[in-house]
């Protein structure tokens, strides 16, 4: 994992740029695949409340959203 593509995935769905899996997986560089692992990630240890939406074709966050790197 790369923590700048955390900071990156993190900016452009707080700013409704993120687009489809493909396009955000292109924006940052990375396999629709890898891209998944970072979603998956930021979910599940980084408490982000992202959401996709299939008729935007963008994600978004449910709720308030920082990044925390601190661990518990």
């Amino acid at each position: 994992m790369n923590i700048k593509n955390i900071i990156r995935i993190h900016e452009l769905i707080r700013t409704s740029q993120s687009g489809s899996p493909k396009e955000l997986a292109s924006k940052i560089g990375v396999s629709e695949r890898m891209l998944y692992h970072y979603i998956a990630f930021m979910r599940e240890e980084l408490k982000a409340p992202i959401v996709y939406n299939a008729q935007k074709a963008c994600y978004y966050y449910d709720g308030e959203c920082s990044l925390n790197f601190k661990s518990d």
